[in-house]
């Protein structure tokens, strides 16, 4: 029999013996709280057990009801467990990119997926020469190089000549080693810079004289930049006709037909900026000047560049057929100008 130990108790607490302990209880009813302690020893790691403690509530009734001792469930851990290797992050996530290069050197080491990347780029690289290949056929990357290999020089030049071109003496290209020279080393040889700058120029100043007039709108807008494009690709498809029927022998492309048809551009800005500056007057002074420079310089170029100094000692017919299609490509010019900017000066 483990012996007992009393106290002299005071109001509202009681004891409860228990084999190996002491239980003492505080409180009446359903709010006694009872606190066991053990006496026994028992062998361990440290040779005495620790005391331990429980404290619950239950219903002890004021009679002596029996109180019983329920362990407390094991608490949630307070820190995550960290051996897997991640850093700890709120929410249990591992820390940002590591995720990301776990899966990159997994990728990495994968033969299939090395497989797959080296197909995808023989694919690519396949795709790429195919479409070179088809751009060649109908587009020569080198000769599109050839027109726009200018400068600021040559641009004021050209500029210059376009609008007065009456001083001009020598209108031949210049060839070194049968290859014509480039337009920064070459006044004479077409370009297509200024024709494509001078097109978006009068987009933009076609845009602005309809919203001086209150007649700004994007599909108008998108109709005169369209208009003025169909009709200088009508311009090129017809000097072609022209060409191919009069059986003329010259080097002259596509692109050398849609440069010179393209300076009309140059023309068309100076007369609208003109009429928005002077009125109507003032337009009609300047289309008449821009529009008989261009004739004097398409005519003098198709002359010596375009149709060539072969084709001059030919028979008769055909030269006074070269003769028609020259004068034809240059009256055409002042009525596509006047088509195309009589409605933005008003």
């Amino acid at each position: 029999m483990t012996p007992r130990t009393w106290w002299p108790r005071p109001a509202g607490w009681g004891r409860v013996a228990r084999p190996g302990g002491l239980g003492l209880y505080f409180g009446r009813g359903a709010a006694a709280l009872l606190v066991f302690v053990p006496t026994r020893r028992r062998s361990g790691p440290s040779g005495r057990e620790s005391v331990a403690a429980m404290a619950y509530h239950s219903g002890y009734g004021a009679h002596g009801s029996k109180h019983r001792a329920r362990a407390a469930p094991d608490p949630p851990p307070l820190f995550d467990d960290t051996s897997g290797g991640y850093s700890s992050q709120p929410g249990g996530y591992p820390a940002p990119g590591a995720d990301v290069a776990f899966s990159v050197n997994h990728l990495l080491g994968d033969p299939m997926a090395n497989v797959a990347m080296a197909y995808g780029s023989s694919i690519a690289s396949h795709g790429k020469d195919m479409v070179h290949k088809e751009l060649h056929r109908f587009v020569s990357v080198n000769k599109l190089k050839y027109f726009f290999a200018v400068d600021t020089a040559y641009v004021a030049k050209k500029l210059g000549l376009l609008v007065f071109p009456y001083t001009h003496q020598n209108w031949e290209v210049q060839y070194s080693r049968d290859v014509p020279l480039p337009p920064r080393q070459d006044l004479n040889a077409p370009d297509l810079y200024i024709p494509t700058m001078a097109f978006i120029t009068y987009v933009l100043l076609a845009g602005m004289a309809l919203g001086i007039q209150k007649r700004f709108s994007p599909e108008v807008l998108g109709l005169c930049a369209s208009t003025a494009l169909v009709w200088v690709v009508m311009e090129v498809l017809a000097l072609l006709l022209g060409l191919y029927l009069a059986t003329v022998r010259s080097d002259l492309s596509t692109f050398h037909l849609l440069a010179y048809s393209g300076y009309k551009y140059v023309g068309m800005i100076l007369s609208v900026l003109t009429g928005l500056l002077f009125g109507s007057d003032g337009y009609y002074v300047a289309l008449a000047w821009t529009s008989s420079a261009l004739m004097y310089f398409i005519v003098r170029s198709f002359r010596t560049a375009a149709l060539g100094p072969d084709s001059m000692g030919g028979p008769v017919p055909r030269q006074r057929l070269q003769l028609y299609l020259t004068l034809g490509a240059a009256a055409f010019q002042p009525l596509i100008i006047y088509w195309l900017t009589f409605h933005l000066v008003r």
